[in-house]
């Protein structure tokens, strides 16, 4: 068998799999309650954060502001997340008939 053969082949087995891309259940349950929030939400949320990291370092407790200021790009992921699925939605091909 050559390379060819077997990606076609891989291809075609993937496309199989979930051939409307549909989201799961979890993932619409979600996104169904996250897209309530608004986009500020996670701003403020991050900004929050560090201004309790930078207390927490000036406090001293080192640590402690270290473990807090690591939370500031976890939660802009997600405010990112939650914007994309606003602009762009999810499952939007959900509504070609089967």
């Amino acid at each position: 068998m050559d390379a060819g053969n077997i990606t076609e082949k891989v291809k075609t087995k993937i496309d199989n799999l979930n051939p409307y891309r549909e989201e799961g259940k979890i993932a619409k349950a979600i996104e169904s309650q996250t897209s309530r929030l608004p986009s500020d939400t996670f701003l403020w949320a991050a900004g929050g954060i560090m201004l309790t990291s930078l207390t927490l370092k000036l406090l001293k407790k080192n640590q402690t502001a270290l473990f807090i200021g690591q939370w500031v790009a976890p939660v802009l992921l997600c405010g990112l997340y939650n914007k994309i699925v606003k602009i762009q939605g999810h499952d939007q091909l959900n509504d070609i008939p089967a």
